[in-house]
């Protein structure tokens, strides 16, 4: 890669402090040392086939498709690698891992942590981790970050510093928290993962407390899934061909038939909740973290199709929460507002099966005191992270889920 002239490189500069200015005025970048990052680092030298401009726009830039065409690497939005980078507290001298390469993630961190820091930056694809390395030697950090091609689920491994790492920022959807990141993390450190949580996409930051890990804080946002040990499990049941799916988690467990058979029979109850929603409101993500940690079973992988839109089985096409109890099934749907009230929506509640008036009443009931109880604005509940083998009475209250590799604890205040 050539360095920019000197007009294009005024004009990186000039988009660049924009975005600055645009994140700081956000919150999403709320430190100077951050912003100094930032500024010191040229975006756009990451992102050779994107234009100046897509490269300084606040949204992610495309790196590397798999053969059907999905994204597997990226270079991530500014906002999501700013409040990542926030979350986790890292600072100057400071050793930092990521997991799932770019190279200019870890420029930033490189820039954050200083001369006295260490990064190591992880990544399962040896295209992704060649690139990342050429391009960081390109515009001058290859003494400041090691690349190493390796799978994420376990860490740094040998290049782990004693005492761990005070930062590890995984860039990668994760469907679990693998031993090896909890136990290359320093006492005083912090994980940062985004995290799936029976289908919600949580970015969460977690610190040591006893033998367990506790968050400290997230915000919302979806990555490309991980690869590697680590991938995404589950399965996914087609409940009316393709119009209807339900995704599990490997912990859950459903009556595939009897569900089948129950929307089959297209007997079904609809309850109408009376809470409204407003056109391009946002509320839905705290609405379904509410569900999941509040009702069990729960997930927020039900999916409708357009077709299932035509033919009544849902409001609208999209991924919504849903409950099941042997042979019943329940899950949210919408209509046009017809009452007076301020939303352009309602939300309701579809139901089939033999229990579908008791099943349809208790998610409704769930969605009113969602409504009703102050969380409508924003839904922050304690994610705790212990070891797969811990048994069950020896954990706090709260939504369990159990993994390859770990148990999570979903709890509110």
């Amino acid at each position: 890669m050539s360095a920019d002239t000197t007009d294009e490189a005024a004009h990186a500069d000039v988009l660049r402090k924009k975005l600055i200015d645009e994140l700081r005025e956000r919150g999403d970048i709320g430190t100077d040392k951050l912003a100094a990052a930032f500024a010191a680092v040229p975006r756009h030298r990451f992102a050779p086939r994107a234009s100046v401009e897509e490269a300084y726009a606040d949204d992610a830039v495309i790196t590397k498709r798999n053969e059907r065409g999905h994204p597997i690497s990226s270079v991530s939005a500014p906002w999501v690698q700013a409040r990542m980078l926030e979350l986790s507290g890292l600072g100057p001298g400071m050793r930092a891992l990521e997991i799932g390469s770019g190279g200019y993630n870890a420029a930033l961190m490189a820039e954050v942590v200083g001369a006295g820091g260490e990064v190591v930056s992880v990544d399962i694809d040896q295209d992704v981790a060649e690139r990342a390395t050429e391009l960081l030697a390109e515009t001058g950090y290859a003494d400041m970050v090691r690349v190493v091609c390796a799978d994420g689920t376990y860490g740094g491994g040998e290049l782990t510093p004693e005492g761990g790492f005070d930062a590890i920022i995984v860039t990668a959807q994760a469907p679990d928290v693998p031993p090896a990141w909890s136990g290359q993390l320093a006492e005083k450190g912090r994980l940062v993962v985004p995290l799936s949580l029976r289908g919600t996409r949580q970015i969460l930051a977690f610190e040591r407390e006893g033998g367990h890990l506790v968050s400290r804080g997230r915000t919302e946002c979806g990555f490309v899934g991980m690869r590697g040990d680590n991938r995404h499990g589950g399965r996914t049941i087609d409940l009316s061909g393709e119009d209807l799916r339900l995704t599990l988690d490997d912990d859950q467990r459903a009556d595939t038939d009897a569900l089948r058979s129950a929307v089959a029979s297209s007997r079904r109850t609809t309850v109408w909740t009376g809470v409204d929603l407003r056109a391009n409101e946002g509320a839905l993500p705290s609405l379904d973290l509410w569900l999941i940690s509040t009702l069990e079973p729960c997930a927020r992988t039900l999916h409708a199709s357009p077709k299932a839109v035509e033919r009544g089985l849902s409001g609208w096409s999209i991924i919504t929460a849903a409950t099941w109890d042997g042979g019943t099934l329940a899950y949210l749907t919408i209509r046009s507002n017809t009452t007076d009230g301020p939303g352009d929506f309602e939300l309701g509640v579809h139901a089939y099966g033999p229990d579908r008036e008791t099943l349809a009443e208790r998610l409704a009931d769930r969605v009113r005191a969602w409504d009703s109880g102050g969380h409508r604005g924003s839904v922050e509940p304690t994610v705790r992270v212990y070891p797969r083998a811990t048994p069950y009475d020896r954990l706090p209250p709260g939504q369990v889920i159990t993994n390859r590799r770990s148990r999570l604890v979903v709890s509110l205040p």
